[in-house]
């Protein structure tokens, strides 16, 4: 039995440290998969539940000498420790600048040539530097054990190994040799004591950076409304929102947000659902209609019943949904991760060059120390263990604002890629929903009258195009209703209406009642030609005119396409429907009419998409129905429309939570500028270490200066990635 756990970390400072934690849980019998998120500070665990249990995964990681508690059932204990985290990264820091403020001044003196005896002498820097080396910092010491010990040396080796030499030559050159030569030698105090702290103050920087990158996760959970008004044995009830269950009746006022989802049975208003949707129009609502969870109602006051509760919500399962693709690792971590596993040891071959070529060609042996310790410090692997998930976290954060989710960091590099998108057209380019698109009267009636007698004959209808018309002509005036009705089902309905035969249907069933309907020829030709459904209209043996039904293209569609083409990536329209309806739609929409494949059985699309996979371009499908969820699956990236089957959203890897083709772009924009990022990431994250590595050989960089380029490029890789939340719809920008 598979079973899938979310863990809280503490105590991770570099990516070797997220490496140690993945090996020491992949060691467990059951474990199917673990991955360590070091900018979140999480780990995602799957295993075997009849082999293991939460208990022994959390051993585990704390045998690896780090904390954790299971984030799902704990939330709020998982983010109290990531505070106290920070807090504790806050006061350690501040003590250590305390205690290593007077080590720098020693240095700042020595340089300008002021001499303060006091601030010089070896036992006041052995008593300021001791407890900042071996009590603040021996987090250091600890995870330069355990890492060794695992088999996965990382930043905390170089920094315990740089700082533990400055330090030690020190204690030599302060009270060792003058035992022996009578004359004490140079002091690197200030360099230990130093380093641990920029070290320190950059981790403190990086956390309080990385608690702002997982800002909309806490603004979604914020959404949730803590208590709900529900209507039991007929009394108003204020219950807190968890408790409401499925079934019960839920009152909810203007200004109120909707605490669960469910279904309207009395009242009208306009919600905002913008926080779920990204779309600013509120949505009309009444009986019959979902609401979700979390919307805010703007103006009247409506009852629901309840559906869906607690992790059953929309809201929550976009929470998830979010939360893992955080959590996932994309393809391109991979390469981070095949380098940090080697670059600690490269970084101690360098130092140790460095040394013995100082010591070789000089025999300043102070020289050759400072040099291999600055190349230890600067060489720190922080920033490169950042670089993907503080990008991935903040691309699919700012995408759930916008009403966009990316199941894993995979789907941001699959998109990233996309050359060739397939639109289905049904639910997609169109609304999916008949609606009447043309009323040409005949002879001397006019549009409302036509419109009013149609309605009147559809009433009653059950048919989809009768109820378009019908609810149309309920939209212009109240309609009466007919004396007799029969419908005669694929061709029309014959209806009793003051005395006079009504009647509504096709061509050939105005042929069969004999009504002459030459008058409506040229306007019926037209209309069959744009791949709508032309409905006649006969009052008293004549022809009225006729009323044209279709499924209407989404006001966003032309520029979804626009917004695509300009992006260079080629538009495909694939549907069941007859080609002269594809044609019309897809000219309608901007999409060349060679990328037009009509006619496809549900079946067939899979195929389509894997016939266009071979022209080495990456394709995105894009549909909503159930007979699009195998093409979803066989695409590389699969992106469904929110407002589609339940099985199209599981099968896909984006999902565009408003429905509006228009967000297609915006996804796959998005995604191109998270995998910019990351790289812009490991760009940074490199060149602070191909230029200052060169430099500290040199001899031209000191271990302070060293740490503070070292703790910059971490905090300047997360900035970077934060500069994600501002990305806009190229639309709307």
């Amino acid at each position: 039995m598979e079973t899938i756990k979310k863990l809280r970390i503490t105590g991770m400072s570099c990516a070797a440290c997220a490496a140690r934690i993945e090996k020491s849980l992949s060691r467990l019998d059951g474990i199917k998969e673990a991955s360590v998120n070091l900018a979140l500070e999480t780990a995602r665990v799957s295993y075997d539940g009849e082999a293991l249990d939460a208990g022994d995964i959390v051993t585990a990681v704390e045998k690896a000498g780090y904390g954790a508690v299971i984030e799902d059932e704990d939330r709020e204990r998982g983010a109290e420790l990531k505070r106290r985290e920070i807090r504790r990264l806050g006061l350690l820091v501040a003590i250590s600048a305390v205690l290593s403020a007077p080590l720098l001044a020693s240095m700042a003196f020595m340089l300008v040539d002021v001499h303060f005896p006091i601030i010089h002498e070896p036992l006041l820097q052995l008593a300021l530097a001791t407890p900042v080396q071996f009590v603040i910092g021996w987090r250091f010491y600890r995870n330069a054990y355990l890492g060794v010990r695992g088999g996965s040396p990382g930043m905390d080796l170089l920094v315990a190994l740089g700082t533990s030499a400055a330090y030690f030559y020190s204690v030599y050159n302060g009270f060792v040799l003058p035992a022996i030569s009578g004359e004490a030698g140079d002091l690197y105090f200030e360099a230990s004591a130093v380093i641990i702290t920029l070290v320190l103050l950059g981790k403190f920087f990086e956390a309080r950076a990385r608690g702002m990158t997982s800002d909309a996760i806490r603004k979604l959970m914020e959404l949730r409304p803590d208590t709900a008004t529900i209507v039991r044995d007929g009394r108003e009830r204020v219950v807190p929102a968890a408790d409401v269950v499925p079934g019960d009746t839920v009152l909810v006022r203007p200004g109120e947000r909707i605490p669960v989802d469910g279904r309207v049975i009395e009242g009208a208003s306009s919600i905002d659902e913008s926080v779920i949707t990204g779309e600013s129009l509120p949505a009309d609502k009444g009986p019959g209609d979902q609401v979700t969870g979390a919307t805010i109602n703007r103006f009247g006051t409506i009852t629901f019943r309840a559906e869906r509760v607690g992790r059953d919500t929309v809201l929550a399962q976009i929470i998830r949904t979010v939360e893992e693709a955080q959590a996932g690792k994309p393809p391109i971590q991979r390469l981070a991760d095949r380098i940090a596993a080697v670059f600690v040891p490269a970084v101690m071959g360098v130092a140790a060059v460095t040394f013995a070529g100082w010591m070789l060609f000089t025999g300043d042996i102070s020289m050759a120390l400072v040099s291999a310790v600055a190349v230890l410090v600067i060489a720190c692997p922080c920033a490169m263990g950042l670089a993907t998930p503080t990008a991935v976290m903040v691309g699919t954060g700012r995408g759930a604002e916008m009403g966009i989710l990316f199941k894993s960091g995979q789907a941001l590099e699959s998109a990233y890629r996309t050359g060739v998108v397939v639109l289905d057209k049904t639910g997609t380019l169109t609304t999916g929903e008949l609606s009447v698109t043309d009323i040409v009267p005949a002879g001397d009636m006019d549009a409302d009258t036509l419109l009013r007698l149609a309605g009147i004959a559809e009433k009653k209808s059950e048919h989809p195009v009768g109820r378009a018309i019908a609810e149309r002509a309920f939209a212009a005036a109240d309609l009466s209703s007919p004396e007799r009705f029969t419908a005669e089902p694929g061709r029309g309905v014959r209806v009793l209406f003051e005395g006079r035969e009504l009647l509504a249907g096709t061509p050939a069933f105005m042929a069969e009642s004999g009504v002459d309907i030459v008058c409506c020829a040229e306007a019926l030709e037209e209309l069959e030609g744009q791949g709508k459904t032309a409905v006649v209209v006969a009052y008293g043996g004549s022809a009225a005119g006729v009323i044209a039904v279709a499924d209407s293209i989404r006001e966003s569609s032309a520029r979804a396409v626009a917004d695509l083409a300009g992006m260079g990536i080629d538009v495909y329209l694939v549907t069941g429907d007859n080609r002269r309806t594809a044609e019309f739609i897809a000219a309608r929409a901007g999409i060349d009419p060679g990328r037009v494949m009509a006619g496809v059985l549900p079946g067939n699309k899979a195929d389509i998409v894997r016939g266009l996979m071979r022209g080495g371009r990456a394709v995105a499908m894009v549909g909503d129905g159930i007979n699009d969820a195998p093409a979803l699956a066989a695409a590389d990236t699969g992106i469904a429309m929110g407002t589609g089957a339940d099985i199209a959203m599981e099968s896909a890897d984006i999902t565009i939570m408003s429905g509006d083709p228009a967000g297609v772009a915006v996804a796959l924009l998005l995604s191109r500028k998270t995998i910019r990022t990351i790289r812009q990431n490991f760009f940074w994250a490199f060149f602070y270490n191909c230029i200052g590595i060169p430099f500290a050989a040199s001899g031209m960089l000191s271990p302070v200066l060293a740490g503070a380029a070292m703790a910059m490029s971490s905090v300047s890789v997360v900035m970077n990635s934060l500069l994600l939340r501002r990305f806009t719809s190229p639309s709307r920008s």
